[in-house]
């Protein structure tokens, strides 16, 4: 019973797995194919910030990402100086690099525009805001969907009827109120992309 249950599974994870691939090739290819040394440089230059110093005792040992979320929507997330949070199609763009650090267990996490220094967080509306300083309402939890996309739901806010509100960009590259965001929306379906410095960091 239990041969014929996993030789049921087997074909839809293979094909699960076959259509993540080729997704994330596709923003990998979009990311890091076809740039001039000029891109490449650029991308790594502005990504390169002084990380001694920064004031992370609220969560001292959590594991630390630089990345960059590429939405299902075809759009890079980013935070700028103004503290404006808006999407990108641009892969160089140096707001678009971000710092993704663990806060507490469960999947709990802080996101961090490693150039602007900006905190993303939400409101108890939904609204996408950056803070210069982290709070609570900076806390939001990584969940790993079923198609192989991360999704960020506030882990402080929720919908009047109890839902969770998540971080989604629309087609046109504007961040989305919780409020009108679902699980299942694309507009909340992100891949986290390896930065170039991450690379080197790791290497």
């Amino acid at each position: 019973m239990r041969r014929w249950a996993l030789e049921r599974k087997v074909p839809n994870l293979l094909s699960g797995l076959c259509l993540h691939v080729a997704f994330l090739l596709g923003g990998v290819l979009l990311s890091h194919g076809d740039r001039t040394p000029e891109e490449l440089a650029a991308i790594m230059n502005c990504s390169k910030q002084d990380r001694n110093g920064r004031n992370y005792d609220y969560m001292e040992g959590g594991d630390v990402r630089i990345r960059q979320l590429f939405s299902r929507t075809q759009w890079f997330l980013t935070v700028d100086d103004s503290g404006s949070i808006n999407g990108t199609q641009d892969p160089t763009n140096c707001y678009s690099i971000l710092e993704i650090r663990t806060v507490s267990e469960g999947g709990i996490l802080a996101i961090k525009g490693v150039k602007s220094q900006f905190y993303i967080s939400m409101n108890r509306t939904g609204t996408l805001q950056a803070e210069r300083s982290y709070s609570e309402s900076c806390n939001f939890k990584e969940v790993f969907l079923e198609n192989y996309f991360n999704a960020y739901s506030s882990s402080k806010w929720t919908k009047p009827n109890g839902k969770e509100m998540f971080i989604g960009l629309s087609q046109r590259g504007r961040p989305l109120r919780g409020r009108k965001t679902r699980k299942e929306n694309i507009s909340s379906h992100f891949i986290p992309l390896k930065c170039r410095e991450e690379e080197k960091r790791v290497e």
